[in-house]
Order: structure tokens, then sequence, then C-alpha cells
């Protein structure tokens, strides 16, 4: 209900005069001919051009996520495990993890040039941060008595890491990827509107320079629900699955 109650007040918008129809289309109804934000989605899926767009947004996506995931793991473990880190890396990781990504970006052209390795590199920072920061606060609250245990019966070094500290985490872990995962996405759109060959991101700055506003705001629909898929049905469910299965909820 309330959705269609917005569809109804965007197509009242539309119609009303207030702002010139290349600045606001109708979503799904037109009587003069002008292209829809509805019709130019269904017909960009039809012809392949947001559907091949989409998909090379994702397997940028997943590339920078997956090096994000390694390095922040990897950062996360030792600043839980050694004093040193902690109090070195672990003050610049926190003070990074509030610079936004978008401003990494200057840099990346200069070391990258503006291509595919930049994009990869503001994605991959968007999210490391913010899962170094999570892993480490995983790692750190492994109870001591499960640590002590596994020494006692002679568990230790990657031993202990693989079958104690990193199931012991793995709720921290979930939740830090869930929002490692919504940096990344923010991140990449903002490098491939910036610099990016191809990509959601090239199609709404595609839309921008022809005022085609329709094109815009179909790619910004695309994006809002890649988002909201990926957190409500991938992510969420992922994290309140870890989250029955460790003992955290009370099921329902």
């Amino acid at each position: 209900m309330f959705i269609t109650t917005l569809f109804i007040i965007w197509e009242a918008i539309s119609k009303s005069g207030l702002f010139p129809q290349f600045l606001w289309p109708p979503l799904f109804w037109s009587s003069h001919g002008e292209a829809t934000v509805f019709g130019t989605l269904v017909g960009g899926l039809i012809s392949g051009q947001i559907l091949e767009a989409a998909l090379l947004t994702l397997s940028r996506l997943a590339v920078g996520f997956l090096i994000a995931i390694v390095l922040g793991l990897a950062l996360g473990y030792l600043i839980a495990r050694y004093r040193l880190f902690d109090d070195t890396l672990g003050f610049v990781v926190t003070a990074l993890q509030s610079v936004p990504s978008i401003v990494w970006f200057p840099l990346a052209i200069v070391w990258f040039g503006l291509g595919e390795t930049a994009i990869l590199f503001i994605v991959t920072i968007g999210a490391t941060w913010t899962m170094t920061v999570t892993s480490s606060t995983g790692f750190k609250n492994v109870p001591t008595l499960y640590l002590r245990v596994a020494r006692t019966m002679g568990s230790k070094g990657f031993h202990l890491l693989r079958t104690v500290i990193l199931p012991a985490s793995v709720p921290h872990l979930i939740s830090g990827m869930r929002v490692a995962w919504a940096f990344a996405w923010r991140a990449l759109m903002a490098g491939e509107l910036l610099g990016g060959s191809g990509g959601l991101g090239h199609l709404l700055e595609m839309g921008r320079a022809l005022q085609s506003m329709d094109l815009v705001l179909s790619v910004m629909v695309i994006i809002g629900l890649v988002g909201t898929v990926m957190d409500a049905q991938v992510f969420l469910r992922v994290e309140r699955s870890v989250m029955r299965r460790w003992g955290m909820t009370v099921r329902t």
C-alpha cells in the first residue's frame, strides 16, 4: 500500500506541470509520448543494456569485496592478536574508517590511472576498514575459556585460529560483512560515476550527459533493488541464521 501511494504521488507530480518532463518523467503512464521510467527500465532490460551494466558492476563488486574480506580478516587478526599492532595499526584503521572512500579517488587515479584498477581500489578501500574493525572486535571477544581449553588440549597457531577463533567469531564477521558490503556498494557507484567505463554508474553519467532523466531514474531503481535484495535476502538471512545457531537470538 505504501509503495502504491508513492507511485500515485509520483504520477501526480509528473503530470502537474511543476517540473519539466525531462526533469521529472512519468513513472508508468504517458499521454503525450514522453519516455517513462518504467518503459526505459523494461526496454533497457530487454535490450540487455541495463542487465549488461549490472553484471559488470556486480563482477567489480565481487572482486573488490573478496579482496577487502581477506585484507580485513588478516589485519583484524593482527590487531586482535598482537598489542603492538593494536596500538599502532588499530589507531590508523580507526582513523581511516572515518574517511569516505570517494576521497581516495584522486589518489587512485594518480596511482593506477582512470580504469578498472582504480575502481577496484575504491571498492576495496570502501570495505576493508569496516571489515578490519569488525573482525578485530570479533577476535578479541572470543571467550577466554575457549582459548584456555583449546591450548590445554594442544591447539595453537593456525590450528587454534581455524578451529576455535574463527568459528567463535562468526557472528561478528557476518555482521561486519553486511556493513562492509554496503560501504563497498556505495563506493563502487561513486567510482563508476566518476571514472568507470561500463557499469551502472557509467549509465547514470550517460543519462546525465544526455539529460535523460528516465534513464537516470531507471538505473537508480536497479541500484536500489540490488542493494535491497542483497541486504535483505542474502546478508540479513545469513546473519539471522548464524545468530540463531549461536544462540544469540530467541528462535520463533
